[in-house]
Formats: C-alpha cells, structure tokens, sequence
C-alpha cells in the first residue's frame, strides 16, 4: 500500500458550508448591530396632591 492510498475513513471529514451555530452567532450580532438602542421611556409626572389636615 502506498502513502497516496488512504480510505475515506482516515481522514477527517469536515462539513460544507457553515455550522448552525456559526450561523446563529452570526444572525444574533447582526441583529444586535442592527437594531437601534432604545428609546428612554417617558418619566410620569407626579401631581402633588395635598391632603388637608383633620381639624
């Protein structure tokens, strides 16, 4: 057997493409890139009520 004659179970197979997690990681960084911070909510203002006092 010669060293240029090795089975397919020798060697490591590696997958086409892009893994589903690198996937993912990169679909979540896009979107937190993407998406705008947002926007403070507005502070309710509280009325001053006064209580009168008992006689």
């Amino acid at each position: 057997m010669s060293t240029t004659d090795r089975s397919p179970q020798s060697r490591p197979v590696q997958p086409a493409g892009v893994s589903m997690r690198e996937l993912l990681a990169s679909c979540a960084a896009a979107n937190a890139i993407s998406t705008p911070p947002r926007t403070p909510e507005p502070v309710a203002r509280e009325e001053r009520v006064e209580h009168r006092d008992a006689a």
